[in-house]
């Protein structure tokens, strides 16, 4: 079919375009109809009724409809003009029928193939069209929903034509837009909700990977501000793809896309009061995510570069360093990575060296100002930095101000610091002075030049005057040696006597085969050189006559009569003598071809053209001449009509295999069938490559994703097993059926997937409960060593027992920790203040070293956000995922197969380090009992009796909350 051709055609560079493959079984993804506006959703009446009505009404189509919708269909396919070329060189019936199967799979599609409960009842299991999607996303589904709801989207992004991308697009970016909004807005998200978050980035990505979509995100103000406030490093994964987009907008977008990026990454770092480049920073410290650094590189590189004015660009590069690139870079550098190394060699050599370090600066303006009427300026400047306090805490807050001063009147003001009107920046208008000044030393300098090529000019007026007297002169000259020279030609000399020229050879007569040879040279006539035999001939020329002999007739032509003989004995004339090639030239090499090939159309020089200093007269082009060469030359330019056959047989093959791929299902179900295509289809990989891949277990080529998509796709194992009986009917399978016959020759495949995944992910999981576990012990030794949250502790006894003397809570050795919760429920006699007030007010007049417990719980505040059940739900599913891993690799089946490797890999890399005679299954699971050890050693400290357990965690959170509220009370 030679629709299939055109996607073959389409997906040869799967890199160029980076849209997924259309690869399906049985069921095309929807696209909607090329022809329906753009604005609306055709309704149902306005789709065909029947596919001979489409195909009747598309055949009757003229040649220039025809090309028209042809045109409109690469388009609509996101093809660039590379790619456009080859199909536009098929002929008229090719591109007829591409048309007719491309607005039949369409309309086909329009309205999707749902099914009944769609998303409600399954994962991304049927394809929806753009409409149903808009739906789902402004229906409010739950977490869990949406996030199979935006990974179908994805997926449908990706592989559908622009068309379609461009109905979403309307109302869709907005929705997706606005649950990113809602996501990034909620102060406690869940795992799932950084999920969701990092699926709308990838759904983003794929909308903007058009022309259509990207401008669509560049004219939503909201785009740009929300991918900025996602750039976020406790999200490694969902950070790359953002700082990617970010970097691919920043460097295609529009003319002033640079202040628009600047300013929501401004707005964005506002928002939670830190600076405004502090978190790509913060991503490059990540060690552990590769390909984070990379990215941020790739935008701190994009950002940097794209100024236009030169002390923009080193204004936003020493931001960058002032951030804590500097401090990183050397790290950076040692880690031996291609990509990364490319990056940092672009930052490098976009920036001046000398201006790295202080003292280089230093001698460069020196060297700048020497002499000059500016020297006495820089002198002053340099004796008032002198004056300057020497005090550790306050000279550095001195320069700050003098450099953001300096900055204000030095740059534009796209220039500033973010967060100078947070410091109350002033408001000293040094603008008129500049200009004034500026414009005067301009005018003055605008004098001097006017006058300096006013003398300029005079000069060079009178000099080009003489050089045009001086060049009529020569040109005179030169006339008249020419006629001296015409004059001085000695003309040939006459022919000697008694000779006669030699008339030209008869023209050969019609029908000849080949051209006779000439006669023999009359008797003491120099003998001409032979002429080279023409190809063809046969005959081989007479052998000479004997002196004084009559010359014998030639012989007879082809088809002809005997020549007749001389008459009265007159010889024939010889032919004329070939001159020969002008100064000393060689003829060329003749080359017989053993395949044809195509001509080169030139324009041969002619011999007597040629001149004694002609670069012709000393070519020797046969040093090029050698066997590969002219091998290359067959194969390349060789034009052979076999090669078309052996072409056209292959094109057949690839009509006549594609025409097999649409097979009926044996075993599996439609949706099941499906949701293997898709998945076939979004990884483009061969089936036994992704069977050696889970059994090799290979590091490279395993993703999280795959496993993910396997997992949720797999069909059952009974299923497996009634497909590997259909192995010998293996060409006779749809591809889904196909690829679960290759799997299902895999032992245990579903606990195999189970473990390797947990694998993937462990590193995942690590990271989320790692910053959970160390918060919850830092705050626990901080607890116990603060020496002034004790003595707060001892002050709240004593006013306590001071105020409750008399009542039965007097005398109280101490109290339980959650009262500071309620300090400020105990209200002062007039109503006006509290307790919290007024322990505040005495801590700042008679014990200002209690107010520094803050600075000694800094881990509090985030130890008080951690959930004791999710942590220990965590903990628990990481043990059991181990031990069920530990069990299967026991009673792993041995194989003789060597790509199985699951076995070895697991075991020796993952599972089992041994540490003297202890065997620590995971380290991280000794750190939580670290953590209890450390949660039950602080109880003793607060509690009256030291048998509280982990279970009682979330009492504690009581304890911490309203440290953070004193702290923020203390310094209201």
């Amino acid at each position: 079919m030679n629709f299939i051709l055109l996607q073959q055609d389409f997906f040869n560079k799967p890199d160029e375009l980076e849209i997924t493959s259309f690869r399906k079984s049985a069921v095309k993804k929807e696209k909607p109809l090329i022809q329906h506006p753009i604005d609306a959703q055709p309704t149902i009446s306005e789709i065909p009724l029947s596919q001979a009505l489409v195909d009747e009404r598309c055949m009757n189509l003229s040649e220039k409809e025809v090309m028209d919708l042809f045109e409109k269909m690469m388009e609509d396919m996101n093809l660039n003009e590379d790619r456009k070329a080859p199909l536009r060189d098929k002929d008229l019936t090719t591109k007829r029928e591409m048309v007719v199967q491309y607005i039949s799979a369409t309309a086909k599609s329009i309205v999707g193939s749902k099914v009944p409960g769609g998303l409600k009842n399954s994962k991304h299991e049927c394809t929806l069209s753009s409409q149903e999607y808009i739906h789902e996303l402004r229906s409010g589904i739950a977490e869990e929903k949406l996030l199979n709801c935006l990974e179908s989207l994805r997926v449908s992004l990706t592989s559908n034509p622009v068309s379609w991308v461009n109905n979403f697009g309307h109302e869709g970016l907005g929705l997706m837009l606005d649950v990113l909004e809602r996501l990034l807005d909620k102060k406690q998200q869940e795992n799932i909700d950084k999920k969701n978050q990092h699926k709308l980035i990838q759904c983003l990505k794929a909308f903007m990977n058009n022309k259509y979509g990207l401008q669509r995100i560049l004219g939503d103000e909201r785009s740009l501000l929300l991918l900025s406030r996602a750039i976020d490093p406790r999200q490694p994964h969902m950070m790359t793809e953002t700082v990617k987009i970010l970097s691919a907008l920043c460097i295609v977008g529009e003319e002033n896309m640079l202040d628009k990026l600047l300013g929501a990454i401004t707005t964005a770092a506002e928002r939670n009061n830190r600076e405004r480049f502090s978190q790509i920073v913060e991503g490059l410290e990540n060690h552990e995510f590769l390909q984070l650094q990379v990215a941020c590189m790739q935008l701190i590189n994009a950002l940097v570069t794209s100024p236009e004015e030169l002390d923009f660009r080193i204004h936003l590069r020493n931001e960058f360093l002032r951030c804590g690139l500097k401090k990183i870079l050397p790290a950076l550098k040692d880690k031996e990575n291609e990509e990364l190394d490319i990056q940092l060699k672009v930052f490098d050599e976009n920036k001046d060296e000398d201006l790295i370090e202080l003292s280089h600066l230093f001698h460069l303006l020196y060297n700048m100002l020497k002499d000059t009427t500016s020297e006495g300026y820089l002198l002053s400047i340099l004796q008032h930095f002198l004056l300057i306090r020497n005090d550790y805490y306050v000279r550095p807050q001195y320069y700050k101000i003098i450099e953001e001063c300096v900055s204000q009147i030095v740059l534009h003001s796209s220039g500033m610091d973010p967060d100078f009107k947070c410091r109350g920046r002033m408001d000293v208008d040094f603008t008129h002075l500049v200009d004034a000044c500026v414009d005067k030393a301009k005018v003055e300098e605008s004098e001097k030049k006017a006058a300096e090529f006013s003398r300029k000019f005079d000069e060079e007026f009178t000099a080009r005057q003489e050089a045009q007297a001086e060049l009529q002169k020569r040109e005179e000259k030169i006339k008249e040696l020419e006629t001296e020279i015409k004059h001085a030609v000695v003309p040939p000399p006459p022919p000697l006597p008694g000779t006669t020229p030699i008339p030209p050879p008869p023209p050969p007569l019609p029908g000849a085969g080949s051209t006779p040879p000439p006669p023999p040279p009359l008797p003491g006539a120099v003998l001409p050189p032979p002429p080279p035999p023409l190809p063809g001939g046969s005959l081989p020329p007479p052998p000479p006559p004997l002196p004084g002999a009559a010359v014998p007739p030639p012989p007879p032509l082809f088809g002809g009569p005997p020549m007749p003989p001389p008459l009265g004995g007159v010889p024939f004339a010889p032919f004329a003598v070939i001159p020969a090639l002008p100064h000393g030239m060689k003829e060329k090499k003749k080359y017989k071809l053993e395949v044809s090939m195509k001509r080169i159309n030139w324009s041969k020089v002619e011999p007597q053209e040629i001149a004694e200093s002609s670069f012709w007269v000393k070519a020797e082009e046969d040093k090029f001449e050698s066997p590969e060469l002219f091998a290359k030359l067959a194969i390349t330019f060789g034009t052979q009509v076999k090669a078309k056959k052996a072409i056209e047989e292959t094109e057949e093959k690839k009509v006549a295999q594609s025409k097999k791929k649409i097979k009926e299902l044996r075993v599996l179900d439609g949706k099941t069938a499906q949701n293997l295509s898709i998945f076939l289809g979004s990884f483009r990989l061969p089936y036994e490559e992704i069977k050696n891949i889970i059994l090799e277990v290979d590091e490279e080529k395993l993703s999280e994703s795959l496993i993910q998509n396997l997992v949720k796709n797999l069909p059952e194992q009974k299923e497996l097993n009634a497909l590997a009986e259909l192995k010998d009917e293996y060409n006779d399978l749809a591809e889904s059926e196909q690829f679960g016959v290759v799997m299902s020759s895999v032992k245990m495949l579903r606990s195999r997937l189970n473990g390797i995944l947990f694998r993937l992910m462990f590193e995942e999981h690590v990271n989320n409960i790692k910053p959970d576990i160390m918060a919850v012990t830092m705050a626990c030794e901080e607890l116990k060593k603060s020496e002034s949250f004790s003595r707060l502790l001892e002050l709240v006894l004593f006013l306590g027992n001071y105020m409750n003397s008399g009542s039965r809570n007097a005398q109280s050795l101490g109290f339980n920790i959650s009262f500071l919760c309620k300090i400020r429920d105990t209200k002062s006699t007039d109503q006006k203040t509290t307790l919290l007030h007024f322990l505040a007010e005495i801590c700042e007049e008679n014990y200002r070293d209690i107010l520094k417990f803050p600075d000694e719980l800094q881990h509090v505040e985030s130890a008080s956000k951690v959930s004791a059940q999710t942590l220990k739900s965590n903990l628990d599913s990481m043990n059991q995922q181990i031990q069920r891993l530990e069990n299967d690799i026991e009673n792993f089946p041995k194989t003789q197969d060597e790509h199985d490797k699951f076995v070895e890999k697991m075991s020796i890399s993952f599972l089992h380090v041994y540490t003297a005679d202890i065997n620590v299954n995971f380290v991280w699971l000794s750190i939580s009992q670290h953590l209890k050890l450390s949660f039950k050693s602080l109880l003793p400290c607060f509690y009256s009796s030291g048998e509280k357990s982990m279970s009682e965690y979330a009492e504690c959170k009581k304890t911490r909350k309203p440290l953070t509220k004193l702290n923020l009370m203390f310094y209201s």
